[in-house]
């Protein structure tokens, strides 16, 4: 399903969906504080604000969104998540460990729902079932799929012989989780070079230096910084034609080569906003467990595959959950 029609569907809903249902506490304005990678009108965001809309939260009637975007400005984190705390919000929804950790610096009290790669290792919760402090969310394993990613890569370019990882200094990927990348690659013949950026503005150069290196593939790792960058990383890989795995299926939808994990949209407009519902209504955080997903997705974009002259062997496309054909 195109995003665009996700928005659709969710924006129709609302105007069938009886009042008794959505109705809050008569005279209670609820705020929400956002801290989020991609800016306010991004479409996934426009779909989180639409949906809840559909469940009574209505901005300007008794909803108020404090929101605040650092995909491209991360060095203002911590201030962002200050100003947020100052705002007296009732709850706040952000993604990623460096927000979530400058968000727990900030405030023990207010109650956030975030989204990162795996909330217990580390360290922003103490409990999947029941979160001790002000923090649950949705933990993705990112660990294990960063793996995962590396392993079908490898099966999707036939002759692969050496690979590169993107890796973001935002999420701690540690020596020995590489250590393991490489190792696990070198078991299949194909040696991998790791890349690491800081900022946005190193991605492109990145990318270059990684098909400088030899590489004719690129596993790009979790991270917000890469989500806030997916369409830059688009670009690059294309124009160089080395294709790329993404952690969310959702961007091989949109050009990449491949992407698999769950849906981001699922994970954020389903499970986090409903979370942020609970806390509006006064759950505690430590009643909300931590959520992790349960579907993996695996999308290859035949298109782009064909346009990189790659050749993904049958039998892949055969257990891929979507592929996007060549249009005739």
């Amino acid at each position: 399903m195109r995003r665009r029609d996700f928005i659709t569907i969710l924006g129709g809903a609302s105007a069938t969906l009886p009042f008794a249902a959505v109705a809050q506490r008569a005279g209670r304005n609820y705020r929400l504080g956002c801290l989020l990678p991609l800016t306010r009108d991004a479409p996934i965001n426009v779909a989180f604000f639409n949906e809840l809309r559909r469940r009574g939260f209505i901005e300007g009637q008794n909803l108020t969104v404090e929101y605040r975007a650092y995909g491209l400005h991360p060095d203002l984190i911590s201030q962002y998540a200050a100003e947020l705390v100052k705002a007296r919000v009732d709850a706040i929804v952000t993604g990623g460990d460096e927000a979530t950790r400058a968000l727990q610096q900030a405030t023990k009290t207010i109650p956030i729902s975030t989204m990162s790669g795996d909330l217990l290792e580390s360290g922003l919760v103490n409990s999947l079932a029941r979160p001790d402090g002000n923090t649950t969310g949705v933990s993705l394993l990112g660990r294990d799929q960063d793996g995962k990613r590396q392993e079908i890569l490898i099966e999707a370019v036939p002759g692969l012989r050496r690979m590169a990882a993107l890796v973001a200094d935002d999420v701690k990927n540690t020596p020995a989780k590489l250590d393991a990348l490489q190792q696990a690659a070198r078991a299949q013949g194909v040696e991998i070079s790791i890349h690491r950026v800081a900022r946005g503005e190193e991605i492109a150069v990145a990318i270059e230096r990684a098909q400088t290196s030899g590489a004719t593939a690129l596993n790009i790792l979790g991270s917000p910084l890469f989500f806030t960058h997916a369409h830059l990383i688009m670009e690059r890989a294309s124009a160089l034609r080395i294709p790329a795995m993404f952690f969310f299926p959702e961007e091989a939808e949109e050009g990449l080569f491949a992407g698999y994990g769950p849906r981001n949209f699922q994970l954020f407009i389903e499970l986090q906003l409903q979370q942020i519902v609970k806390l509006f209504h006064g759950a505690k955080v430590a009643d909300i467990p931590v959520e992790q997903p349960t579907k993996f997705e695996l999308v290859i974009n035949l298109k782009t595959a064909n346009a990189m002259g790659v050749t993904v062997p049958s039998a892949l496309l055969a257990r891929a959950d979507k592929v996007i054909e060549q249009r005739a």
